[in-house]
């Protein structure tokens, strides 16, 4: 008995990349705001942003755009130059978009752990588009990909390890109960990528 010959991936065409583009950043900066308002944190590179921005407070889009700098070179050396074409394009969407919500919607009650909760498995999301289409948002996302592809190791369970560690570093900045949800959200988050977003599964 053999099995059955399974057709071979159609990739993605230039138009379904920038859409895809648009759409995943778009959601992930929709879920960067609530978390910004609400005071709350993530992992990865926006998690270290928004360190910064609750720090010093350098805007958060400006912030997250200059960490992810250095991990450019790592991607074109490893991942190609489409790769870091996109990456590049989705980061400066991401922090175009953050700032850009603000002015558009206002959410005057907004409780902490529903935003650190509903925030990251948004953002999830929006990485599960970005991932499907060859791109990511830098830092340890470029990080985890790589890693994955190369020792195939989950996406996912690398940036859940790197993001409990930021999200801790952040004790002296927020309250105790807001570093919970925002470890609460960071999990989340990383499920979702873990669950959606392994080698082999999806091809196109």
């Amino acid at each position: 008995m053999t099995s059955a010959t399974l057709p071979a991936p159609v990739p993605h065409t230039p138009v379904e990349d920038i859409l895809a583009l648009l759409l995943g950043t778009l959601v992930v900066s929709f879920g960067a705001s609530l978390l910004k308002q609400a005071g709350a944190l993530t992992g990865g590179m926006a998690g270290l942003a928004f360190l910064l921005h609750y720090a010093t407070g350098i805007k958060f889009g400006v912030a997250f755009f200059f960490l992810n700098m250095p991990f450019y070179y790592l991607a074109f050396r490893r991942m190609g130059r489409a790769f870091v074409i996109k990456t590049f394009s989705a980061v400066a969407l991401v922090s175009l978009f953050t700032e850009l919500h603000p002015h558009f919607i206002n959410i005057s009650h907004l409780n902490p752990l529903y935003a650190a909760i509903f925030a990251n498995a948004v953002m999830g999301l929006g990485f599960i588009v970005l991932f499907r289409h060859k791109a990511s948002l830098g830092g340890v996302n470029i990080l985890a990909l790589y890693l994955q592809d190369r020792y195939n190791i989950r996406a996912g369970k690398v940036m859940m390890a790197v993001d409990v560690v930021i999200v801790l570093s952040s004790l002296m900045l927020v309250s105790v109960p807001l570093l919970l949800a925002s470890i609460c959200g960071a999990v989340i988050l990383n499920f979702i990528i873990a669950l959606n977003h392994r080698p082999n599964r999806y091809l196109a």
